[in-house]
């Protein structure tokens, strides 16, 4: 008589044939859709470039822009495709009231 493990060996080896295929397509096309979700990664961007005041860069993937902080050297703010709106972000940001400190009491 046949050992019954080696009538499942078979079938073991077709049901693991077809499963690596398909995870692999299924991760390919999660990241297809990741890629069509999110657009654009912003990954390539500009030096900073000086207008109306102040420092953005662009991305040279899509064109969107974003503010450049030239103390630090560093990029902030929201991604958008129109300047006027970035500055009057940053208008908006500057004329808010900073957030006073806390008061920390010693305990007693």
């Amino acid at each position: 008589m046949a050992d019954p493990k080696e009538q499942e060996t078979p079938e073991e080896s077709r049901k693991s044939s077809w499963l690596w295929p398909a995870g692999a397509m299924a991760t390919g096309l999660a990241g297809v859709a990741m890629l069509l979700l999110r657009g654009c990664w912003h990954r390539k961007m500009s030096w900073p470039v000086r207008a109306q005041g102040h420092a953005y860069q662009v991305c040279l993937g899509c064109g969107v822009k974003r503010l450049f902080d030239e103390s630090v050297f560093r990029s902030y703010g929201p991604f958008r495709y129109d300047l006027n709106e970035l500055i009057a972000w940053e208008n908006s940001r500057k004329s808010e009231p900073p957030p006073a400190p806390e008061e920390q009491r010693p305990a007693s």
